[in-house]
């Protein structure tokens, strides 16, 4: 290798003090979202699947508005596109999965030192996004168990049935939308610092007349 050669390694090469997001970290968090997710989700049925006296099982954790209770969703949150067929939905929501977990990891990679709520936001997103693609895997539906609800004139008004990967991915998301707005007020862009605004300088004033011929 030349003299010239070795220069231009060393100009292409990136600075030392280069911020590069840990991927332990990523993994750490990843991995403890999913696995409670899929502990809790193992409990749930093996607690409450199948019938009690009739009923589907449940238990009551805090009267009249908690409850756990298993259920199997098919569809999305909400249960979006719960009533798709299952040779369309399983695969749409396998590809839905697998996505978010490569963009996951892609924006990863990307943020920068003091971004620490992206940092946490994605790992937490991940974790939960791996705990419902093994359900779906698995089951070809998602196990939720978490019953919210209020009675309001004798009748039961419930928020749709979720999860432990569903707190974490909400969690997430807010996350990612904390470090979003912070990002307005300290970069331009996606990972870009907001460069200075120039300072306001008085115009030059224009040259002075040239005196007419004679009259210097």
């Amino acid at each position: 290798m030349t003299g010239q050669d070795a220069e231009e390694k060393r100009a292409e090469a990136p600075p030392d003090d280069t911020y590069r997001p840990s991927m332990l970290f990523l993994a750490v968090i990843t991995v403890v979202s999913a696995a409670a997710d899929l502990a809790s989700k193992g409990w749930a049925k093996a607690a409450l699947s199948g019938a009690d006296k009739g009923r589907p099982k449940s238990i009551e954790v805090i009267k009249d508005h908690f409850d756990f209770i298993y259920t199997l969703n098919p569809g999305g949150a909400w249960s979006f596109l719960r009533s798709l067929p299952e040779n369309l939905r399983r695969p749409f929501f396998l590809f839905v999965s697998s996505a978010a977990v490569v963009f996951i990891v892609s924006v990863y990679r990307r943020i920068h030192r003091d971004q620490w709520a992206m940092r946490w936001g994605l790992p937490l997103a991940l974790g939960g996004a791996v705990g419902n693609l093994v359900d779906r895997i698995r089951y070809g539906s998602v196990i939720d168990f978490i019953d919210f609800y209020v009675i309001r004139n004798g009748r039961e008004i419930h928020w749709p049935t979720f999860n432990v990967a569903d707190i974490a991915i909400v969690a997430g998301v807010l996350l990612m939308a904390l470090d979003t707005f912070l990002s307005r007020k300290t970069r331009g862009g996606f990972g870009e610092p907001v460069p200075p605004a120039e300072p306001l300088t008085a115009s030059p004033a224009p040259p002075a007349p040239l005196p007419p011929p004679g009259e210097a």
